[in-house]
C-alpha cells in the first residue's frame, strides 16, 4: 500500500484515499485579479480539490537580462519579458485577498513558488502544500530549502530523467517523508505520443513508499483519466475560461465543461477500479440464475450407475445442477436416483460429493 499522508488539512492522499484534483490556475487570470477569482469559483463548482497560482519574485527567478530581452510573441503583455511577467503576477496584498477569497468559496488555495523568495511569501502565507514546477525540479538547492520548511510537497518532473528524479527524491526524503512526485511533460499542447503514462508505473516500482500523480498539458480528459486508472493519486490540469485568450497556456488548458467532466470521470473511474479480489458479485446473481450452466444429463442414468464424462454435458438447466466447474469431480461417482436424459444432475442425486451449488 502506498504512502498516506495529509496534503490539506483533513484530506488524505495516497491508498484508497480519491484522487486529489488540482486545478492550475496559473497565469491564465490574464493579469486581472477578478478574473482570477471567477477562476477559483469556477474550479470549486466544478469539483476540483485545489485552486493553484504560479508566484514568482522575478528579480530572484530571472537575472536582469532575462527581464530586458524583447518579447514580441502574440501572448506578450509587454515590451520586455519582465513588462510581460510583471503585469501576470499578483502582489503580496493581491494572494492575500485570493487566499481569503477561496476560503470563502471552500476550496483549497496554494501556488507554485518559482523561486526561493517566492516559497518564503507562500510559507508565510501559510498555504497547506508546496508545489514544485518542473522548472525547479533539478534546482537541488531549492529543493532542499524547501523540503526543510515541512510542509508536503507535489513535485512535477517535466523535462527530467529518471537518474535526476532518484536525486530529487532522496533530496526532499532526507528533509520531508511527505511528498508526492508527479509524472510530466513539459510541452504546450501536449502531443499524446509524448505524454509516456508507463512513467507512473515505473515511478511506482521506483518510489514505492509514496503517491504518484500526473499533471498533464494535453488536450482533452481521457488522457488524465487513463492515469487515474494506473494509479496516480493527483492529477494537475491547466483551467481556462476561455482557449482563446492571449496566453500559451490557454490552449492546453481545460474550460468549465471539461473540468466538470474531468472530474466526474476520475470519480466514476475511481468507483470501477474495486478491490482486485475476483469473486461472484452480488450484483451478477440474477445473470448467474438466468444464464449460468450446471450438468446436465446427455443420456439416462439408472440409479448406482458410476458416472463417465461421456454421460454428461453442460447446458442452462432448470433447476440448476452441480456447477458446471465441477463436472469433472463427478466422474467416478454413483448416482443415487435415476436420472432422466436432458435432467439437471443435482448434487444431492451424487454420491460423495460434497460441493454444494454455488449462487
Amino acid at each position: 500500500m502506498p504512502l498516506k499522508f495529509e496534503l490539506c488539512p483533513g484530506r488524505m492522499i495516497g491508498g484508497s484515499h480519491p484522487c486529489f484534483i488540482i486545478a492550475e490556475i496559473g497565469q491564465n487570470h490574464q493579469g486581472d485579479i477578478e478574473i482570477a477569482k471567477k477562476m477559483i469559483k469556477m474550479a470549486k463548482d466544478c469539483g476540483a480539490d485545489c485552486a493553484k497560482f504560479q508566484k514568482s519574485e522575478l528579480e530572484y527567478k530571472f537575472n536582469k537580462r532575462a527581464l530586458e530581452r524583447p518579447y514580441t510573441s502574440k501572448h506578450s503583455w509587454g515590451k520586455t519579458y519582465g513588462e510581460h511577467k510583471r503585469h501576470l503576477e499578483f502582489s503580496h496584498k493581491q494572494y492575500k485577498e485570493l487566499q481569503k477569497y477561496a476560503e470563502e468559496v471552500g476550496i483549497f488555495f496554494t501556488a507554485s513558488g518559482m523561486d526561493e523568495m517566492a516559497v518564503d511569501f507562500l510559507h508565510e502565507l501559510n498555504v497547506p502544500f508546496f508545489k514544485v514546477g518542473s522548472g525547479d525540479t533539478n534546482n537541488f538547492p531549492y529543493l532542499e530549502k524547501t523540503a526543510k520548511k515541512g510542509r508536503p510537497m507535489v513535485v512535477s518532473s517535466g523535462m527530467q530523467s529518471m537518474e535526476t528524479m532518484r536525486r530529487v527524491y532522496k533530496t526532499v526524503k532526507e528533509h520531508n517523508q511527505n511528498f508526492t512526485i508527479l509524472q510530466c511533460t513539459s510541452a504546450y499542447p501536449l502531443e499524446a505520443e509524448d505524454v509516456n503514462l508507463r512513467v507512473i508505473t515505473e515511478y511506482q516500482k521506483e518510489f514505492p513508499d509514496i503517491p504518484i500523480g500526473y499533471s498533464g498539458h494535453e488536450s482533452g480528459i481521457s488522457i488524465s483519466v487513463a492515469a487515474v486508472a494506473l494509479g496516480a493519486k493527483v492529477i494537475e490540469r491547466h483551467i481556462t475560461l476561455d482557449k482563446t485568450w492571449k496566453g500559451s497556456d490557454h490552449a492546453a488548458s481545460l474550460e468549465p465543461s471539461e473540468l466538470t467532466e474531468l472530474v466526474r470521470s476520475i470519480r466514476l473511474v475511481e468507483r470501477a477500479m474495486g478491490s482486485g479480489l475476483k469473486n461472484m458479485l452480488p450484483c451478477e446473481k440474477p445473470c448467474h440464475d438466468k444464464l449460468g450452466k450446471s450438468v446436465v444429463a446427455k443420456v439416462k442414468i439408472p440409479r448406482g450407475t458410476v458416472l463417465t464424462l461421456d454421460m454428461l454435458t453442460v447446458k442452462v438447466a432448470e433447476p440448476m445442477g452441480v456447477v458446471a466447474e465441477d463436472i469433472f469431480q463427478l466422474v467416478g461417482k454413483s448416482v443415487t436416483e435415476d436420472v432422466e436424459q436432458d435432467e439437471s444432475v443435482v448434487p444431492d442425486v451424487v454420491d460423495s460429493y460434497g460441493k454444494k451449488a454455488k449462487c
